[in-house]
């Protein structure tokens, strides 16, 4: 990650419907979902993702690069490789990958204890994986200040 202080950080966590979208700062050190975009036998809806990448100008892009337990490369880890690379053709951004083993599942948990506090009705798909994005996010934002 460039060592900008107020580096914008847009994260992905790729899937093969869904693609979940969360945003982040180095000065806050904080991430939030932002949406999920669908992915399709076309590829992903690359107009919602252009349009989240001006309406959030970030200064680097965070891939989810999903391992197995063992650390070998999991069965989703070209396709997410293929489109790391690809937003790195469009946008001409720096692409980092973080490991996304359990995103999805403490994401999931997260927003069920929302829920149970009265926050939301139900749980949808699509939250669960926005919320992944933001799990990313937010793991990469701390380990990055832990190195700093």
């Amino acid at each position: 990650m460039p060592d900008h202080l107020d580096t914008l950080v847009l994260a992905f966590d790729f899937g093969l419907r869904r693609i979940g979208i969360a945003a982040g700062s180095a000065v806050t050190g904080t991430a939030a979902p932002r949406r999920t975009v669908l992915q399709g036998a076309a590829g992903p809806d690359w107009a919602t993702i252009d349009r989240e990448i001006r309406e959030v100008g970030p200064t680097m892009l965070l891939v989810g690069a999903p391992y197995n337990d063992d650390g070998s490369p999991g069965s989703l880890a070209k396709m997410a490789t293929r489109f790391a690379d690809e937003l790195h053709a469009r946008y001409r951004l720096p692409v980092e990958r973080i490991d996304e083993s359990y995103s999805s599942v403490e994401a999931a948990a997260a927003l069920k204890v929302g829920r149970a506090e009265g926050r939301r009705k139900r749980v949808q798909r699509g939250d669960i994986d926005s919320a992944a994005a933001a799990v990313l996010l937010d793991s990469y934002l701390r380990n990055r200040t832990r190195h700093d």
